[in-house]
């Protein structure tokens, strides 16, 4: 699979004539095998991770420098915090979800600014998990160019993470999409990755389930609801 995927990345960046590939550092799991999994096709000087703090934990910085230090990749930071203040203070009032789903479409906008900058794609860092239940932000961290591990669940990336020797402190760190202090995956979504991810392989493959009937409902559910995620616009045909 790793060769694979590695493959992969190369043959997508020279059908697009690109330099290389830009992509958001969180720190966290998937950003880190997909890092990995990019310099190890491209080499590390064709791969620039971008750290992109918003009022965001320090301990995550803490884990996207060591990461980038162990693999020699190049990284640039830029804080965004002030901007998301300033946008917060010119939009009317919202609940929590809708002015923390600005973070990552903020985030993406920076990470096109330096991909049309150095002549590189996007490599996106979600995983199948995050996909097929609809747990990422639609023009935000659902927006890329390339999705290396979009095909991987989350179970998979982490045995994956191990295989590249991802520091063994962020393969334990519990998964969070950084929206505000304590905040995590698997709280957000009411299910831990194990079960989503068995849920939704018995989904894909037509096969019977055996965890709960209310958490396969639930998983069901999420995967109806966040359709509109995963297709491009509707388009009214003449």
């Amino acid at each position: 699979m790793r060769k694979r995927i590695v493959f992969w990345i190369k043959k997508q960046v020279r059908l697009a004539k690109a330099k290389g590939v830009v992509l958001g550092l969180s720190g966290g799991l998937d950003s880190c095998v997909t890092a990995a999994l990019a310099k190890e096709a491209l080499g590390a000087k064709n791969v620039l991770g971008l750290l992109l703090p918003c009022h965001s934990q320090k301990q995550d910085s803490q884990d996207a420098r060591l990461f980038a230090r162990k693999f020699k990749i190049k990284t640039k930071v830029v804080d965004i915090s002030g901007v998301y203040d300033n946008l917060i203070k010119v939009l009317p009032s919202a609940d929590r979800m809708t002015q923390a789903n600005l973070r990552p479409r903020l985030r993406m906008i920076v990470l096109y600014y330096f991909a049309r900058k150095y002549g590189y794609l996007v490599c996106g860092t979600s995983n199948k998990s995050e996909l097929m239940a609809g747990y990422f932000t639609k023009f935000g961290d659902g927006a890329s160019d390339i999705l290396p591990i979009g095909d991987l669940l989350k179970t998979q990336v982490r045995k994956l993470a191990r295989e590249l020797k991802i520091p063994q402190a962020i393969i334990d760190k519990a998964p969070t999409a950084g929206l505000w202090p304590g905040q995590t995956d698997e709280k957000e979504m009411g299910i831990i990755y194990p079960e989503l991810d068995d849920i939704l392989a018995r989904i894909e493959g037509g096969r019977k389930q055996f965890l709960p009937a209310a958490k396969v409902s639930r998983v069901k559910q999420l995967v109806r609801r966040s359709e509109h995620k995963r297709c491009k616009p509707a388009v009214y045909k003449i």
